[in-house]
């Protein structure tokens, strides 16, 4: 069929006796922004009784881009969303289950990503509706470009994404007929095969629910018997597609405590002890032995530990008696002895259980609370104070230290002593127990790298948390005082090579940081970007205003675009236009345009620059911002040759670089293509 005919997504619903929240999911899929002649619906009625194929056919007078499949029930909802997979034409795929629904503008949002970004799986946000549990932490923030060894993505296993088509008919891939589990090796054997996943997290994509009558097959078939096969092809997917070592082990992880040890702990007791004990411990244990390298059984918590440990060792009636009483051994105390933490499960240390230590050592899983309370330059010193303990690890004889690591940088880190004191607020335990965890510390940026001063660059705060010789080190001011007390301003420190700036700042993730040198907090930036735009597909525009002290000193701006990395002639590592400005009402605005047609390969720097007012004065210098909504440009090099611009965020500050490449032709025809 020509490109221009296919719709750009086919969304599959499978249904099975969906009423009544059928209607919402289907006009859900039929009102997105994107449009319905983009859009193709595919519903399978799979057997339904209660009209949801009657409904179906209504809902398709109203909508051509809706097309109704009926066929006998096959028991779940893997079997229809293979029929989907048959008929679809779309350039992407989106699995609607049929209880839940989308967003107006998922689809849309999901599309203009995955174009953008050239990715074969987009993840749109999942919000609640009743309660229904749903991930989080790969939603924090809008990524353009991931994969599931840097991101969160894969603990989302639920199909409930925008899938390339091309990606799922090159690996020939379709859900197995199982009633439970049987989407999560299919997401599985795409996240691992993808050639990049985006996440979209500005916007509710999905809205996940259970169904009145509570019939979703999540709650009617959740019990070991129709988990066992799906979680066996899960555990095979990941030995498929990765050779053994740490990013297997690092993807096992999430099957080993999510499909092995969870089910385990919590339904293993419910079976009868027959089952239990031939049917389902015999495949638990080889999943233990065959799949948890040495290596992960390091990574897990300590209960999981445990039950790895015991089902190795062939211990079923142990492994019973830990599941059923895995609630009130996980709120047991904890044991300090010799710079480590141990958990004090009835098996520690018993000589008749004869388990190691190493199952219950907790020392590096404990939480670290940390606050900081002020943070103000003295002179040339900044100086730091709060509290830092680790929980149920009394402080006693603390030795907390700050540590000073430069960022993206291979040298060793600084150490700097803190002053152990009474915090200021009360802390939670009983009697005295963290009763000492307050501390100050100075950081002399002129002397705290062992005398000499701090090197040019940001340098990331962490505390190294110790107390009773157990040590945890964590990043440092994401919890703090508001207002001005702790946001201390720039200043400048006199050192042995002269006067440098130092900015304090705090990170997007709230963190505090030094910026030595002002690498990416110049001081006093002429002027601020308002935005970016492609004014053509090979012209890039850059808006904003100048400040006033930049209008008063009357100097020139000018936007330069730098690489290292381009063709190597003189002539296309750097290249500057410049900046034309106006009034604009009370303000002096100033745009620019960079015809990026004249950049080489290679990933260009963007950098607004303004001579000082005399001939010796420095030029002062601002970032141009990465902004989500620039997306990518292509356009015709010398008219013949195809080229691509793709906007990217460099460093810590987030700051616009264009990754400049030649369009690969073959590739480009065969993406098209869908092939």
């Amino acid at each position: 069929m020509p490109a221009l005919s296919r719709p750009r997504v086919s969304v599959i619903i499978p249904a099975y006796n969906a009423l009544p929240e059928l209607t919402r999911a289907v006009t859900s899929a039929m009102d997105q922004t994107l449009g319905p002649e983009r859009v193709e619906i595919i519903a399978v009625d799979d057997g339904s009784t209660d009209g949801t194929g009657e409904e179906l056919e209504r809902l398709a007078r109203t909508c051509h881009a809706l097309h109704v499949i009926h066929q006998e029930n096959s028991g779940c909802a893997g079997v229809p969303r293979n029929t989907g997979l048959d008929h679809a034409r779309g350039d992407f795929v989106f699995f609607l289950d049929s209880d839940d629904y989308l967003g107006p503008d998922a689809l849309r949002r999901m599309v203009a990503m995955a174009d953008a970004h050239g990715t074969d799986i987009v993840l749109g946000k999942i919000a609640s509706v009743g309660g229904r549990a749903v991930p989080r932490a790969v939603f924090q923030r809008n990524q353009p470009r991931t994969d599931i060894f840097s991101s969160h993505a894969y603990l989302t296993l639920g199909p409930w994404k925008l899938f390339r088509r091309s990606l799922i008919e090159r690996l020939e891939l379709r859900f197995p007929p199982y009633r439970n589990c049987e989407d999560k090796p299919f997401t599985a054997a795409a996240y691992l095969n993808a050639s990049g996943i985006s996440v979209v997290a500005d916007y509710d994509c999905y809205y996940v629910r259970y169904r009145e009558n509570r019939t979703n097959l999540t709650l009617t078939a959740s019990d070991l018997a129709h988990r066992m096969d799906g979680t066996r092809l899960c555990f095979e997917t990941v030995a498929r597609y990765l050779e053994p070592g740490p990013r297997r082990d690092q993807i096992m992880r999430r099957h080993v405590e999510w499909e092995l040890c969870g089910p385990l702990r919590a339904l293993l007791p419910r079976e009868s002890e027959q089952d239990a004990r031939e049917r389902f411990f015999p495949e638990f244990r080889h999943w233990a032995s065959t799949w948890v390298t040495d290596a992960l059984f390091q990574r897990l918590d300590a209960p999981d530990r445990l039950l790895i440990h015991l089902l190795r060792a062939d211990r079923f009636d142990d492994v019973l008696t830990v599941a059923r009483n895995a609630g009130q051994d996980e709120r047991r105390g904890h044991l300090v002895d010799k710079g480590r933490v141990y958990w004090l499960h009835p098996f520690f240390r018993d000589h008749a259980a004869a388990v190691p230590d190493i199952c219950f050592d907790v020392t590096d899983r404990l939480p670290v609370q940390h606050h900081l309370e002020t943070a103000s330059w003295q002179g040339g010193v900044l100086r730091l104070a709060g509290h830092a303990y680790v929980e149920d690890v009394d402080s006693l004889d603390p030795a907390t230290e700050i540590v000073l690591r430069k960022y993206r940088a291979d040298r060793p880190e600084v150490r700097l002593p803190t002053t152990p004191c009474l915090s200021a607020h009360p802390l939670p335990g009983e009697g005295r127990r963290y009763e000492m965890a307050g501390f100050t510390a100075e950081i002399d940026p002129a002397t705290a790298d062992g005398g000499a001063p701090l090197e040019r660059g940001l340098w990331n705060i962490y505390l190294d948390v110790r107390a009773q010789g157990v040590s945890r080190t964590v990043r440092f001011g994401n919890r703090r005082e508001g207002g001005e007390v702790t946001h201390p301003t720039r200043r400048r420190v006199t050192t042995p090579q002269g006067p440098v700036a130092v900015v304090p700042y705090f990170t997007p993730y709230g963190n505090i940081s030094l910026d030595v040198g002002e690498v990416a907090h110049p001081l006093d930036p002429p002027c601020q970007v308002l935005r970016t735009i492609w004014r053509s597909r090979g012209t890039l525009l850059v808006g904003g205003r100048l400040t006033e002290e930049a209008v008063r000193d009357g100097g020139v701006l000018r936007l330069r675009a730098e690489t290292g990395t381009g063709t190597g002639t003189g002539t296309d590592a750097v290249h500057e236009v410049p900046v034309r400005t106006e009034q604009g009402g009370s303000v002096t605005v100033f745009t620019a345009r960079l015809p990026i047609g004249r950049l080489g390969a290679g990933c260009w720097t963007l950098t607004l620059i303004m001579d000082g007012p005399g001939a010796d004065a420095p030029p002062r210098t601002a970032i141009v911002p990465y902004f989500d909504r620039l997306a990518a440009t292509r356009w015709l090099r010398f008219g013949c040759r195809p080229y691509y611009a793709k906007p990217v965020a460099l460093g810590p500050a987030r700051a616009l670089g264009l990754e400049v490449a030649p369009i690969k032709v073959v590739t480009g025809v065969r993406r098209r293509l869908g092939g």
